[in-house]
């Protein structure tokens, strides 16, 4: 005899936050602390494994604002940098955040995603928003009152539908909304893959710079090299789809250590290093959504876009949105008639972040922006600024903007006067970002 069929449970909150991540998970105790009945759905449960464990000093404030500095602290490598590797020139070169135009802010961490991801999501427990993990979203319907109805399944089988005045997407990549609205775009500009993993006895820097980030190039795109506490390092390699489509029978973790090997300078690091999980992939890197906001629901962090990590700015950008959503949020629900302007300055903040990072990262692997990042100089405050940007602080009120837009006219500059070379590196990237469609990018 078969069971009825199960009637779903009805329950009602102010705002819905779909995801436990570092936008979910800010968005959801600072809207908590302003008297709104919160609910966060994790369709995992915490700890779990993520990638993008590099914070930048941008994110430190946030931290201090969200109550928790001192916990990450206690789970960080401390990073006073970042260094850049590259094959076709002589020396690396190490950017260090306390140069910087704001000199408050002279370091960020590493950190063990798993570990980070879990303060920040208690910390929402423990400012009074109601965490449900295991519950995944499955499906949304906005009603003609202006609420939202949103089905959820819980890891038993059982099935909630939340009713809520608003809704907020903190996804992921699971890009829930924009999934439904069919309003995700792949970068036209940038279109890379990720093959990663975390290693044991890679060798690091010595002295302060131990902590540092290093990036190196290579003929098919960049690794990241980033180390962690109790000496775990994690390692990844973005890369082109044309270079994934070589992969053909190997294994992940064979084409990452075969990748590895054509690096001299990461090989070099990597020689006597061991393997601690398992090789992770993903695909199709870049996207943005058409929009990231309507009457009643706001996109966050990667559910509204995701590009390259090169600068580590997906955490950061993550927790900005968080904030300048629970602001906006607020404003919608206890003031309705300010709602538009609420959503309007939402918009502009959201946008501005991917797009000042997006203009260096589609550049990042063109030789004569190498150049220039090897070879930084200070005229007009060109590096302050510079690693103003790298530091993450382009939200704020430093004024870095006419020494960017100078460091923007000198790499232009340099492109007109070497147009031969320019060319090729144009030829090149137009080559590199075409898509590629091939069972090694499905299954990463």
């Amino acid at each position: 005899m078969q069971n009825p069929p199960q009637i779903p449970e009805t329950r009602r909150c102010d705002v819905l936050v779909i995801g436990g991540g570092p936008a979910g998970s800010t968005v959801a105790p600072l809207l908590a602390e302003k008297g709104h009945h919160v609910v966060l759905l994790e369709k995992a449960h915490h700890p779990r494994f993520h990638i993008g464990e590099s914070l930048l000093p941008a994110n430190l404030p946030l931290l201090e604002r969200m109550g928790i500095a001192d916990e990450v602290k206690a789970i960080g490598m401390y990073k006073p940098g970042a260094e850049f590797v590259s094959p076709w020139h002589e020396k690396s070169q190490v950017f260090q955040f306390a140069e910087a135009w704001d000199k408050s802010l002279p370091y960020a961490y590493q950190v063990k995603r798993s570990v980070f991801d879990e303060i920040l999501i208690r910390n929402a427990e423990k400012k009074g928003a109601t965490v449900l993990e295991g519950c995944k979203a499955t499906g949304v319907d906005f009603l003609p009152d202006d609420s939202v109805m949103v089905k959820s399944t819980l890891d038993d089988g059982h099935q909630i539908h939340w009713h809520a005045r608003f809704l907020i997407d903190a996804s992921g990549r699971d890009t829930f909304l924009a999934n439904r609205f069919r309003i995700k775009q792949r970068s036209e500009k940038h279109n890379s893959a990720a093959v990663y993993g975390h290693f044991a006895g890679a060798q690091r820097n010595e002295g302060p710079g131990e902590g540092n980030i290093t990036v190196f190039w290579f003929d098919h795109g960049w690794f990241w090299f980033i180390p962690l506490v109790d000496g775990v390092t994690s390692v990844g390699m973005v890369t082109w789809p044309y270079f994934m489509k070589t992969r053909g029978k190997r294994s992940l973790e064979q084409f990452l250590q075969d990748g590895i090997a054509s690096c001299p300078g990461l090989a070099a690091r990597m020689k006597s290093a061991t393997l601690v999980n398992e090789i992770e992939a993903t695909g199709n890197f870049s996207y943005t959504s058409a929009h990231n906001h309507g009457r009643n629901y706001v996109l966050l962090g990667d559910a509204y876009a995701f590009i390259d990590p090169v600068f580590s700015s997906g955490v950061m950008l993550a927790m900005n949105s968080g904030v300048v959503a629970a602001e906006a949020v607020d404003t919608c629900l206890k003031t309705p008639h300010k709602a538009a302007v609420a959503l309007k300055r939402f918009d502009r903040q959201m946008r501005h972040g991917p797009t000042q990072f997006s203009w260096f990262i589609y550049r990042v692997t063109n030789p004569i922006m190498r150049d220039l990042l090897m070879h930084p100089r200070n005229t007009f405050r060109m590096k302050e600024a510079l690693l103003s940007v790298l530091a993450g602080d382009i939200y704020g009120k430093t004024p870095i903007w006419r020494s960017v837009r100078t460091f923007k006219l000198l790499y232009y500059i340099a492109n007109a006067v070497q147009p031969q070379r320019a060319f090729m590196a144009w030829k090149r990237r137009r080559f590199n970002i075409r898509r590629v469609e091939d069972a090694a990018l499905h299954n990463a």
